[in-house]
């Protein structure tokens, strides 16, 4: 049963990939018939990708750290018990992570804002 995964990982990808290609053509063709121009609904200003998703990482490398450092200082209070706590784990990559996404919103709005 296993060697199914795999398989099926596979599927679905291409699924995927090819529904959203299919629909991202299907919508020009539409746009073209009623005489609109497909390219002008994509931005043009200076794209931001790159900064979200570093500040992401970095958010989400810090809540790991920080995690890891809470959990085998503060939080492992019980002697002789070695057990991880993967609550704090998930916890602290996703506070960080939306802080990071935070502060990409905040660069991206004052730029836009000095234009």
């Amino acid at each position: 049963m296993e060697f199914l995964i795999p398989i099926l990982l596979g599927l679905g990808l291409f699924a995927a990939i090819f529904g959203i290609r299919y629909l991202q053509n299907k919508e020009n063709m539409l746009m073209i018939q009623n005489g609109m121009d497909p390219g002008v609904r994509r931005p043009v200003g200076p794209s931001f990708t790159a900064l979200k998703v570093g500040l992401l990482m970095i958010g989400s490398g810090l809540g790991l750290f920080l995690a890891f450092v809470l959990d085998n200082t503060i939080l492992n209070f019980r002697q002789g018990i070695d057990e991880d706590n993967p609550a704090i784990y998930f916890s602290l990559i996703a506070i960080f992570g939306g802080l990071g996404l935070f502060i990409s919103h905040l660069i991206e709005k004052k730029s836009n804002q000095e234009k």
